[in-house]
């Protein structure tokens, strides 16, 4: 068992990104298309996380052309070359599966304002 746990600690990412559910992010994701490989952007909101250590997946969400398009990513997957944090949200759930019913200005989440810290 011990053996299992190194293996997978070799290959978690060392650093990720600090987003949570709610927040508007940009996923670079690696696409092989033959010999060759390239970068692909995928935009959309953060719905939720499932598992944990090197299976730990998380849910975006967007709509493309008016239907809803969702997406699983592995978190520690090596085709993942970046994830950009667009927009963070203010939610009060683990999981936004209601905003899969909701269509238009209703299916949007509050901006989380951030506050700066100032020192006198």
């Amino acid at each position: 068992m011990d053996l299992i746990r190194t293996i997978e600690e070799s290959q978690k990412k060392a650093e990720v990104p600090a987003f949570k559910v709610g927040d508007t992010v940009k996923v670079h994701f690696k696409i092989v298309e033959g010999k060759t490989e390239r970068i692909q952007l995928y935009e959309g909101l953060v719905i939720c996380f499932k598992n944990s250590g090197i299976g730990k997946t998380f849910t975006v969400r967007k709509n493309s052309y008016g239907v809803g398009v969702e997406r699983v990513f592995p978190l520690h997957s090596p085709r993942i070359a970046d994830i950009e944090l667009v927009r963070p949200g203010k939610v009060r759930r683990a999981k936004l599966y209601y905003i899969r019913e909701k269509i238009g200005k209703a299916a949007k989440i509050k901006t989380l304002i951030v506050k700066k810290h100032t020192e006198a």
